[in-house]
């Protein structure tokens, strides 16, 4: 089994504070609301707060796709795991991310959901890592700009471990295969 996370790198207090900011800019841009569409499983975290933190209206769907295994690196192959619910045609549409690491996943997601015509399609991310991007992905808001370190908590996981840590906390894994 892994080892606990060694050091928390944005203590939950921070994250509270910062999705308040998100939730006033966001307002700002959308006077008459937006659709949150949130990546499963990482950003449900994210959203439930942000969603919170905006006072117009909010719809929410849910979206499964997933270019990770159970590894702390993608796998390069991107597969839809969970469509929308809504048809997104004529709507403003805010995708919820947790991290946005390589961009690939992001990237692929983009392009699916363009093709669904929505008026506006515009991301927000927790956490974007610059340093690790393969694929360009235009962030509209950023919660926290972070190193290239592998993080869990706040939704983000390792092999569907953590995920329930109020903090965002960097993990240390031994080398060898993931267990469990």
């Amino acid at each position: 089994m892994p080892e606990s996370p060694t050091r928390v790198l944005v203590p939950a207090e921070r994250i509270q504070a910062r999705i308040r900011e998100l939730g006033a800019a966001i307002d700002k841009d959308y006077p008459n609301g937006v659709l949150l569409v949130a990546i499963l499983k990482g950003a449900c975290f994210f959203l439930v707060d942000l969603a919170r933190a905006i006072t117009r209206p909010v719809r929410i769907d849910f979206i499964g796709i997933s270019s990770y295994g159970k590894g702390k690196t993608s796998s390069g192959e991107v597969k839809l795991t969970k469509d929308l619910d809504t048809a997104i045609d004529g709507l403003d549409v805010l995708i919820v991310e947790d991290i946005v690491d390589s961009g690939i996943t992001l990237s692929y997601l983009v392009g699916v959901l363009e093709q669904r015509r929505p008026s506006s399609l515009r991301i927000v991310a927790l956490l974007d890592k610059p340093d690790r991007r393969l694929r360009p992905v235009d962030v509209a808001y950023v919660g926290f700009r972070i190193p290239d370190e592998f993080v869990v908590g706040y939704g983000l996981d390792y092999a569907e471990m953590y995920r329930n840590l109020a903090d965002i906390c960097v993990l240390e894994v031994p080398p060898g295969p993931v267990l469990g």
